[in-house]
């Protein structure tokens, strides 16, 4: 199969994974799961947060891919802001993209888990080359969660044979957290729909393959959002679909984020997702897939300014001594470091639950909103601990501290975490309090 390391291929093995199950389990309730001889607690053998051979040499690749092919280049990627091409094929041949693609479209079927392990080593050597990556598994999980066997095979076998991008098409001018404010309409005629609107801030916008793209279908305002929005697949070579300018941001600047706009594009039946009114829960389902490899990502920039932060504390002397030697400094990494590893646990509990098939909304949000804060806080003081060095574009921090902020804003602000969280915890405590 083109682009798959055989090799990283017949590293997996769909037995014996301490952290996670097969992402084919079936949960009737938190906490167990169904098989052929019963019900069975999963956590019957007690905790256990050691790595499986497979699991560690998934690590070990992705770590030696990001000390020889991220970390050289990220500086200049950072810098021009060109879409880094060249990784990214490497990658796709190396076997690390598309991993939570089935084996029935040639993928290798990874977990949630696995992905996450795999996400937070690349982060580390570069956020903006791993967003460019990771993008393509929010452009396709509505594909992976929704599609008909003829729609997975068709979009998701693509991804595996060819260095293809894919995009995930929501967010607009006017309509960001407010998904239900969305103006993009899709109107049927005939056996086609014809969609018109404009996305904004859309990840691999300029690169993508095709996209998916959430439009609204029934007028009436007073529709609710559950029902008054579907999700297209588009084919980016569709007449009407056009890309805008690059956007230059603050960071993670390699990343392609664009506008696009929809003039009359048409769009077959067949690639409408589950049907008329299902795609405000499509699109709001690929969070709970989504959200902990945002998660992971984050984990990765705050290990990175933890450990910058570190070997410069240890080589800058300050009254006589290493300034890692000086309280003041060496609270600040321990601070970093509490804030990563708590931080590095709620990605894995909740890709975890996702591979287990229990519902992780409450703890996929926990983990996006605790890592993102904690990647922001760790960058900043990472930028601290160097002073003045830290300010200066030769040092590697200040690039980190730019990259940071990005990861409470996009899929789903800090502050939109919140409202889930409160929300599922509030159902949570009626039932138990």
């Amino acid at each position: 199969m083109a682009g798959l390391s055989r090799n990283f291929r017949q590293l997996y093995s769909l037995t014996s994974r301490s952290l996670t199950t097969s992402t084919s389990a079936r949960q009737v309730s938190p906490g167990v799961k169904t098989s052929g001889e019963g019900e069975l607690p999963l956590a019957e053998g007690g905790l256990n947060f050691t790595l499986t051979s497979e699991q560690q040499e998934f690590v070990d690749l992705a770590e030696n891919f990001t000390k020889n092919e991220i970390i050289p280049v990220a500086p200049h990627y950072d810098l021009t802001g060109e879409y880094p091409w060249p990784v990214i094929k490497k990658a796709h041949e190396t076997g690390l993209m598309n991993l939570h693609i089935p084996e029935a479209y040639g993928g290798m079927g990874l977990g949630t888990l696995e992905g996450c392990l795999i996400t937070e080593k690349m982060a580390y050597g570069c956020t903006g080359i791993m967003t460019a990556l990771e993008a393509n598994g929010l452009g396709s999980m509505p594909v992976m969660i929704a599609g008909n066997e003829e729609q997975k095979k068709k979009y998701l076998t693509r991804l595996i044979e060819e260095p293809l991008m894919c995009a995930y098409g929501v967010t607009e001018p006017g309509a960001g957290s407010d998904v239900a404010g969305i103006k993009t309409k899709a109107e049927k005629k005939g056996n086609e729909w014809v969609i018109n609107g404009q996305k904004m801030w859309i990840t691999n916008g300029g690169v993508a393959n095709f996209y998916f793209v959430l439009a609204r279908t029934n007028p009436d305002p007073k529709c609710p959002a559950s029902k008054a929005f579907t999700g297209f697949i588009v084919d980016a070579d569709t007449p009407g679909v056009t890309p805008g300018r690059k956007e230059k941001n603050m960071g993670q600047r390699c990343s392609d984020t664009r506008g696009i706009t929809f003039e009359d594009v048409v769009v077959p039946e067949e690639n409408v997702l589950i049907g008329e009114g299902a795609g405000f829960k499509v699109a709001m389902g690929a969070f709970d897939k989504t959200r902990p490899p945002v998660a992971a990502g984050a984990v990765g920039i705050s290990q990175r300014a933890l450990d910058e932060a570190t070997k410069y504390a240890t080589e800058r002397k300050a009254f006589g001594v290493p300034i890692i030697n000086h309280q003041a400094v060496a609270f600040m990494l321990a601070d970093m470091a509490i804030g990563t590893e708590a931080a590095r646990l709620c990605y894995q509990k909740s890709a975890w639950q996702a591979d287990n098939g229990i519902r992780n909304t409450y703890y996929a949000s926990i983990a996006k909103c605790l890592a993102g804060d904690v990647a922001n806080k760790s960058a900043t003081d990472a930028v601290q601990v160097f002073g003045g060095n830290g300010f200066n574009t030769e040092y590697p921090v200040e690039k980190l501290m730019r990259d940071a902020k990005i990861y409470q804003i996009y899929e789903g602000t800090a502050q939109i975490q919140r409202v889930i969280i409160s929300r599922e915890w509030l159902a949570i405590a009626k039932q138990k309090l």
